[in-house]
């Protein structure tokens, strides 16, 4: 059967750089972009793109019926920041849209889902050091609980329905191509901005806040690959650990200072950084690379100077 792909949430952070990674594999009109508003010209101009609500189900389902989807990517999301200021929206959006697509693939309508867990899943009683990929979650955020639950129903679905279900947790994530998305880790995408517009970065986290992070490059080829293993290779199916790097605001610095030698970072914390103090600082992910393979390739000076000439263009 040919492969045709839904990206749902296709104008978030990852949703812009996952849609021209799969159209640049299977051809621009295999890979059918939506959001609930227009997306970057890149993929606008690209490829087929459709308005989409991920609550509308019966919306979801008639996209799915006239292009013939069989793998659907749900990259719709409320971020940890963002979702607690509106937790209700936010647990509406994450949940319900998961969902319409775990549903959708019960009925037979769709064969196989990528959704994405997050460090946000485990909380202050996690362990915070290699963090196990079986251990104690008790998040404390809303976007966290939401994470966890939509782990345990699409391991549900999978054990219930036989439903091909597929997800990482992902950590941190930094690109030049998107804005920041409301996430507490992304401080770490802002701070180049700054460098290169002020020189001066006042940073919401304090220096010594080392979470874990990864560059969108190694997240895009993570979340492909995933999906493009055998079957019996994916053993877990609630959500995988991926890790790459974990850094603080100050390594960051030192990192961005090898370039820019007289940048300077203030430190003014705000409510954000008790959303970080849950969060594992390192990640243990060795089931993810013995089951699929995955590996990561860039690490906090490579991923710096990429940023930074990438960026130099807008200043």
């Amino acid at each position: 059967m040919k492969k045709r792909i839904l990206i749902i949430g296709a104008s978030g952070q990852i949703g812009t750089e996952l849609t021209m990674y799969l159209r640049g594999i299977y051809g621009n009109h295999k890979v059918i972009a939506s959001d609930i508003a227009e997306a970057a010209d890149e993929v606008m101009k690209s490829g087929p793109f459709e308005i989409l609500d991920a609550m509308d189900y019966d919306a979801i389902q008639d996209v799915v019926i006239s292009y013939e989807i069989t793998d659907v990517y749900l990259m719709a999301a409320m971020l940890s920041a963002t979702a607690e200021k509106f937790p209700m929206k936010a647990w509406d959006l994450n949940m319900n849209s998961l969902f319409n697509v775990l549903n959708l693939a019960k009925e037979g309508k769709i064969d196989k889902i990528f959704w994405p867990s997050s460090i946000a899943v485990f909380g202050p009683t996690t362990p915070k050091q290699d963090t196990p990929q079986q251990t104690i979650m008790e998040p404390s955020t809303v976007y966290g609980i939401s994470k966890q639950t939509g782990e345990r129903w699409c391991e549900y679905y999978h054990n219930k329905y036989g439903v091909d279900v597929r997800s990482i947790r992902y950590p941190g994530l930094i690109s030049y191509k998107t804005q920041p998305g409301g996430g507490t880790t992304d401080y770490a995408v802002d701070i180049y901005h700054k460098a290169l517009k002020h020189n001066k970065y006042i940073c919401f986290l304090n220096e010594e806040t080392t979470l874990p992070m990864m560059f969108m490059d190694d997240a895009i080829r993570a979340t492909v690959n995933v999906m493009l293993a055998a079957p019996e290779d994916v053993k877990i199916r609630n959500a995988y650990n991926l890790a790459a790097m974990s850094f603080n605001p100050q390594e960051i610095t030192a990192s961005i200072q090898k370039h820019i030698p007289d940048f300077k970072i203030e430190y003014n914390p705000d409510f954000r950084q008790e959303i970080a103090d849950s969060w594992p600082q390192t990640i243990d992910d060795k089931a993810a690379r013995k089951d699929w393979g995955w590996e990561h390739k860039v690490d906090l000076d490579e991923m710096t100077k990429i940023m930074l000439d990438n960026l130099k263009g807008e200043y």
